[in-house]
């Protein structure tokens, strides 16, 4: 049985991950066009959820979160105080990106904590404010609180978007060690919830070895995100970033068709977005230009240098986001220098490595530092030459000296850990000394026992009470035996009684009209007084009459035995997907329409509530068709029946009957179906004894007392499911039918 419960709890667990990658890698575009369709407003303020936690920042998030607080105005079921804060913030980032729109967005991100709700698309979009703002060691604070904050209370999501954060943080450092190891992090936690940035993270591990110049595993990872079926779904800045880091590491390897190729592939890629398509498309334009440059093409660069400049020229691009670093200056420095324009490629020199400390890109400084002193030297300008490798040689002293800091704190972690580990390890160890000492007590005394007790002379006693015990338990296995044929013969006997009993009455009826109608046929043959013919007519009346009872009963006796036959064969179908849904609209709409076929006078209300996210579920459809058509039958003889009694009280007009049938999936691995009405309801004597065969509320004639008992075996033993009831006398019946799904 473990094994079972094992398979079932993994299997639970991996359709709840399942559930959750769809959530978070679906397509924003399909859920944008799907907004202005949904039917009712509670399915558009869901999906205006599920767009805000897959863009929560774009330049369409403003309007979607009027459309949000607006609608929730109404109808009052969402804490909207988040995106309250959300919308204040995201104006003054949109508007000036300064502190106020820092901290207001800071804000919004506590409110969302407090109301437990993941969001971990908005902690990425984050960082874009902190890079905007230059304030790197604020950035890196924040989200080492927040990681700590996330991993306590085991929200998997917001995790993996801080390991995000970290691991880019570290790579604008040039960190490249620590970098790998967040962004790996990142990749584990979210395989859990998100493909789509499952392959992100991959993507940037394999740019990150491409930069620190490891070239065997770049091409490990970025290969192994490119074999991944979902590669070919990734696209925007993630597929540009893909390509440009496939061009720069091809460029490492002189492999510069290939360089081209990637750079052409990463223009050619599709971002709805009109900022971050202008921002991608001049990222790719620079390396297309620094690939070719390296090819000896500066003709064919110095346009794609021009188009990426007038980009940079009307958005003010920054020196590093999504699809990399953003080194036009440094790329226009080169193709001067092809040109022999040594005034321009130093201007472009100086200013590249300006900005890049500016933006505290640690990552680019020193290739830019040895590449200043490196062109002063070619000029012969050797106090610049050497006053760059001055600079060079410090700044590289001291990413060596931070490095050293890192693995001295690593090291003393890893110390305290094992401190730690070895203080369990002691305790584990004197409890194990504990418990053997324990053990050898316990033996010594047990063994002291048994010496008084043979000495004593117990084992004769032992012996004797053996065979008195083997006695007692072959009688009462027979015994046993006997109660369990014992029972079956009175079941069998109730059963047989009940038969009997509910056959009795049709056959007596048909005895008794056929013995009338024996006589009435003899009068008319003569053997009476003499008859005129309006007496004979009426006789053949009353033969009519006394044949259509017998084939009345007679059918009540059929009914009788059929549905004996259905409960010995409930359950034996083979089971097949089906809408359950459906199955219980038209089990509703027979029962109606049989009922007012008897009764042309009774009109109800029909309600139906079904769950329109069931899908279809293995079952016995022509059995639980049976079972949901005899429910609503049952609650529309209740409704009817209270009408009746209402209208003999005369409040017949301030009765309304209702049937109410209603599908959905509570949570787990099941679903359920209810019938509702609201009638004559039962008192509690009457519901313990409903699903028993042969019990009936209704009057004579009118039903079998089968129905519920056949339901119940049909639902419990044919489905291994339950059927309930819950009724209050005078408000009305629940039937709960719960299906394992």
């Amino acid at each position: 049985m473990k094994w079972i419960f094992t398979v079932l709890a993994v299997w639970a667990l991996s359709g709840a991950a399942h559930a959750q990658r769809r959530y978070w890698d679906a397509d924003a575009d399909s859920l944008a066009r799907l907004l202005p369709q949904q039917p009712s407003d509670s399915a558009r303020l869901r999906t205006l959820v599920h767009l805000l936690d897959l863009r929560p920042t774009n330049t369409a998030a403003l309007p979607l979160l009027d459309q949000l607080l607006t609608l929730n105005q109404r109808l009052q079921t969402l804490d909207d105080e988040p995106y309250r804060r959300l919308r204040a913030g995201l104006a003054l980032w949109q508007r000036t990106p300064n502190a106020a729109a820092l901290d207001a967005m800071k804000a919004a991100v506590a409110e969302f904590d407090r109301a437990g709700r993941p969001i971990p698309w908005l902690l990425m979009n984050l960082v874009g404010l902190y890079n905007q703002l230059n304030q790197m060691k604020e950035r890196k604070q924040y989200y080492d609180e927040k990681l700590a904050y996330y991993r306590v209370r085991g929200i998997t999501e917001n995790v993996a978007a801080c390991y995000v954060s970290q691991g880019a943080y570290y790579r604008r450092l040039g960190d490249y060690n620590r970098s790998i190891n967040n962004t790996l992090r990142a990749a584990d936690v979210a395989l859990r919830f998100s493909r789509k940035l499952y392959i992100n993270e991959i993507i940037v591990t394999g740019g990150i070895y491409a930069d620190w110049g490891n070239h065997a595993k770049a091409v490990q990872y970025l290969s192994q995100a490119q074999a991944l079926p979902e590669f070919r779904r990734v696209q925007g800045t993630n597929r540009v970033f893909t390509f440009l880091a496939l061009s720069k590491l091809f460029v490492q390897l002189r492999k510069y068709p290939d360089a081209l190729h990637s750079a052409d592939s990463a223009l050619a890629a599709r971002v709805d977005e009109p900022y971050e398509r202008q921002l991608d498309r001049a990222f790719a334009l620079v390396q297309k230009a620094a690939v070719l440059l390296q090819m000896r093409l500066p003709a064919q660069a110095q346009p794609l240098l021009r188009r990426a400049q007038q980009l940079d020229d009307s958005l003010d691009l920054p020196t590093s986001s999504g699809p990399g670093e953003f080194e036009l200056d440094a790329t226009w420095a080169r193709y001067y220098a092809t040109q022999g324009n040594h005034r321009q490629a130093e201007h472009y020199w100086l200013r590249a490595y300006q900005k890049a400390t500016a933006a505290r890109l640690d990552k680019l400084r020193p290739r830019y530092l040895q590449e200043l002193a490196a062109f002063y030297d070619a000029r012969g300008q050797l106090v610049e030459a050497q006053r760059y490798s001055r600079a060079y040689i410090a700044l590289a002293d001291t990413l060596s000296a931070a490095q050293a800091a890192f693995h001295v704190a690593q090291y003393e972690n890893e110390r305290m850990e094992q401190a730690k580990n070895a203080q369990i390890n002691e305790l584990r160890q004197a409890q194990a000394v504990q418990a053997e000492r324990l053990r050898l007590g316990n033996w010594l005394l047990l063994g002291a026992l048994v010496a008084v007790l043979v000495v004593s002379g117990l084992s004769a006693f032992i012996y004797r009470q053996l065979r008195v015990n083997r006695r007692t338990l072959h009688q009462l296995r027979q015994t046993q035996s006997q109660l369990v044929q014992a029972e079956k013969m009175a079941f069998l006997g109730e059963l047989t009684a009940g038969i009997a009993h509910e056959l009795q009455n049709p056959l007596n009826f048909m005895k008794n009209f056929a013995e009338v109608s024996t006589d009435l046929v003899e009068d008319m043959n003569g053997r009476g007084p003499v008859r005129s013919a309006g007496l004979e007519q009426e006789i053949l009346t009353g033969l009519k009459q006394n044949l259509q009872q017998i084939s009345q009963h007679g059918q009540r006796a059929s009914s009788i035995i059929k549905d004996m036959l259905a409960h010995s064969r409930s359950g034996t179908g083979p089971r097949e997907l089906s809408d359950l849904n459906a199955l219980a609209d038209e089990s509703l709409t027979l029962a109606y329409e049989g009922l007012c076929a008897q009764d042309k006078t009774f009109r109800a209300t029909l309600g139906k509530d079904f769950d329109s996210r069931l899908t279809p579920v293995p079952v016995v459809a022509q059995d639980l068709g049976r079972v949901l058509l005899n429910l609503c039958t049952n609650a529309l003889h209740a409704v009817r029946q209270r009408q009746r009694e209402a209208l003999v009280a005369g409040v017949g007009a301030a009765y309304e009957p209702t049937v109410t049938v209603s599908t959905h999936r509570p949570g787990g691995r099941a679903v359920e179906i209810r019938v509702k009405d609201n009638g004559t309801g039962m008192p509690e004597s009457v519901q313990a004894k409903i699903f028993q065969p042969f019990f009936t509320t209704k009057p004579e004639g009118e039903g079998t007392g089968l129905g519920l008992s056949l339901s119940h075996d049909i639902v419990t033993k044919g489905h291994g499911g339950t059927l309930t009831v819950e009724s209050r006398p005078g408000e009305g019946t629940e039937f709960v039918v719960r299906l394992p799904a």
